[in-house]
């Protein structure tokens, strides 16, 4: 399967270095597939109504060119060839594109699923705005507690073939990382799991950005034990693996 790693979001929180949102459009022998969306044409059109309050937080650039939809089409591709869309997770800077894109099928964690159409928590009424489901999208719930694990995670699903929907629960209720097979290596779409290398690879991270994880976080207990997890997939240096996040701009100019 062919990989692009595109920037669907580009984000300037206060003291906080440039952010994007790392988005993969992977070429399958059956159709295009995205993993996460990054923000869409109707964010930009009505940020107060699509992102909410978070806009004064995340300060998106909110830029056409920058929707999935829009390099999907610079890659020659037609909008209509994207058939799938896994989600890590159903915050609205990775779910804002997924309107422009009416026809795929929308996977996520059956417990990501609930937790958006049901938030039980201030947090969660916060962050899942029913305008981010307005377009009725075709969600399609996995289990991954059911499935056999993968590298160590105990809660893993092949959704496709070559594409696994790994549980890690922490950031949201229904968190989740995604591995695509990229025939050389494995590319581990950790999501918002962790927002910087720094948090996994022994460097620093910017002080605002672990603040902003902990401030956000659904369970702390849960993204401490992520993080040492993927610390030790980090540490082991396998080169048949590549680690990636949502957000960290370094780690998307690497593998871009």
């Amino acid at each position: 399967m062919k990989i692009h790693h595109l920037n669907c979001g580009t984000m300037r929180p206060p003291l906080t270095p440039r952010l994007v949102c790392h988005v993969l459009l992977v070429e399958t022998g059956d159709g295009l597939l995205l993993v996460d969306s990054g923000f869409g044409l109707r964010d930009a059109a009505r940020p107060a109504h699509r992102i909410g309050a978070a806009r004064f937080l995340l300060r998106p650039a909110l830029d056409h060119a920058e929707t999935a939809i829009r390099q999907v089409e610079r890659l020659g591709h037609a909008a209509e060839d994207v058939r799938d869309i896994v989600l890590t997770h159903f915050d609205g800077d990775h779910t804002g594109g997924i309107a422009d894109f009416p026809w795929a099928r929308i996977h996520l964690t059956a417990d990501e699923a609930g937790a958006a159409r049901h938030p039980q928590t201030r947090n969660e009424r916060y962050r899942y705005l029913p305008a981010q489901r307005e377009h009725d999208p075709q969600l399609v719930e996995h289990h991954p507690e059911r499935g056999t694990g993968w590298r160590g995670f105990p809660a893993a699903t092949e959704i496709k073939p070559g594409i696994v929907l790994i549980g890690l629960p922490g950031h949201t209720r229904g968190h989740a990382a995604v591995a695509v097979d990229a025939g050389d290596r494995r590319i581990l779409h950790a999501g918002d799991a962790f927002y910087h290398r720094g948090q996994i690879d022994g460097s620093r991270a910017p002080r605002i950005l672990p603040l902003m994880e902990r401030l956000i976080a659904h369970d702390r207990d849960l993204v401490r034990a992520n993080h040492e997890r993927l610390r030790q997939l980090w540490a082991a240096a396998d080169p048949s693996l590549t680690i990636i996040n949502a957000h960290d701009p370094g780690l998307f100019e690497q593998n871009r």
